[in-house]
């Protein structure tokens, strides 16, 4: 840098010696050309340093846009894994309904077949009774015929006592007596 420096000033010395003349009024020592030269050292010192403070902005630069692709990757691969997580979710949906659907039709069958029992069993119950109250009315009947029968046995034993009463004597008995040991 200071060689830079130092050829430009000796450039300019050069030109004044060589020229002879003077362009203008000079300055600090300087004249319109030597301002020119240190103008332009002045640009590519700031040019030098600048171009240093140019590649700390564009490292900056560089590490956030690798930041930046770093989250971009890492938000591709969150999506694809939510991705993958929705269609397992699907594919669990769509497994859960035809369990569920399965489930129903079971449930429905199921429904189907203790309607079917109970019907027969309301059926089987309904005969059971009808026959309970048949036999209760057969056992009715046959209690009154029984007791018809034995009233009409009693009634006809009293008939029948009272007819030999009235129409047999000690006599006639003395007859039927002797004739029953006579047939043994």
């Amino acid at each position: 840098m200071t060689n830079l420096m130092f050829l430009l000033a000796e450039a300019a010395g050069e030109a004044a010696e060589h020229g002879g003349a003077e362009h203008g009024p000079a300055l600090l020592g300087l004249d319109a050309e030597g301002w020119v030269y240190a103008g332009v050292s002045i640009f590519i010192l700031v040019a030098i340093f600048g171009a240093k403070a140019h590649r700390k902005v564009i490292g900056a630069l560089d590490a956030q846009i690798a930041e930046t692709r770093r989250s971009l990757d890492e938000a591709k691969a969150v999506r694809a894994e939510a991705e993958a997580l929705l269609a397992s979710a699907k594919v669990q949906q769509a497994a859960a309904t035809e369990e569920a659907k399965g489930i129903v039709a079971h449930a429905a069958h199921e429904a189907e077949a203790i309607i079917a029992k109970a019907t027969s069993d309301a059926a089987e119950l309904v005969l059971r009774r009808e026959k309970m109250a048949q036999d209760k009315i057969f056992a009715a009947e046959r209690s009154a015929v029984e007791s018809l029968r034995a009233k009409a046995a009693q009634a006809a034993a009293g008939a029948a006592r009272d007819l030999i009463a009235a129409g047999h004597t000690a006599k006639a008995d003395k007859a039927l007596v002797d004739e029953a040991v006579a047939g043994l």
